[in-house]
């Protein structure tokens, strides 16, 4: 086995991840605000085993494979542009369903969103982020791949979608509070908006970064 602080190193870096704002942070959020605890936590479920995936897919060679095809970063980049383009289109429809019932005067129930629905819909975000990438194409700098074994590499998976799915699930039990919930059918419309302008930044800054010269 690898030494623990190997592994720390690691693990500190995904929480850092978790911490910065991002699609997977904004997505946990709005989801326990507007549909509740449950869907909330299958959206932090979603980023646990999206990380545990991106863990094992970089450990396991996606590294050299994008070495080896430089065409395939490219190509998840744009598939990302277009995945949070879809999504910020949905939040955005949301927010103005929203506004326009406040308007009338209607109160702005939370939607309709199961566990199962929230935890793919989370997976996607996270499995096509290019950010998630970045931060696991650090860690084979890191992390000592080459002299990890199986039980190293399992170790470093398990504490990885745990310190992530974990911090997650703190997320959605906060946001997803009878407080928050109150404040959500006062003013969900305006975090729902927000979310849509926050995951449009995020399509347009990938779409400079990727396609313009």
């Amino acid at each position: 086995m690898l030494p623990l602080h190997e592994f720390l190193v690691v693990w500190a870096i995904v929480t850092l991840n978790v911490l910065t704002p991002g699609p997977n942070v904004i997505n946990t959020i709005v989801t326990a605000m507007a549909a509740g605890r449950v869907a909330g936590v299958g959206a932090a479920a979603g980023v646990g085993v999206g990380v545990g995936g991106w863990c094992l897919a970089t450990t396991l060679g996606i590294a050299a494979m994008v070495t080896l095809v430089p065409g395939l970063q490219h190509n998840l980049s744009f598939v990302a542009i277009g995945l949070l383009t879809w999504f910020a289109f949905r939040y955005l429809r949301a927010g103005l369903a929203g506004w326009r019932g406040a308007r009338r005067g209607l109160p702005n129930l939370p939607r309709q969103d199961s566990f199962g629905s929230a935890f793919w819909r989370s997976l996607m975000i996270n499995w096509l982020n290019p950010k998630a990438l970045t931060t696991w194409l650090l860690v084979l700098t890191i992390f000592p791949v080459a002299r990890a074994g199986v039980w190293d590499v399992a170790l470093l998976w398990a504490g990885a979608s745990t310190v992530a799915g974990g911090m997650h699930v703190g997320y959605a039990l906060v946001f997803s509070t009878g407080a928050a919930a109150r404040f959500y059918l006062r003013y969900g419309w305006v975090m729902s908006g927000i979310a849509g302008v926050l995951f449009s930044a995020f399509a347009l800054r990938l779409l400079l970064v990727e396609f313009v010269p």
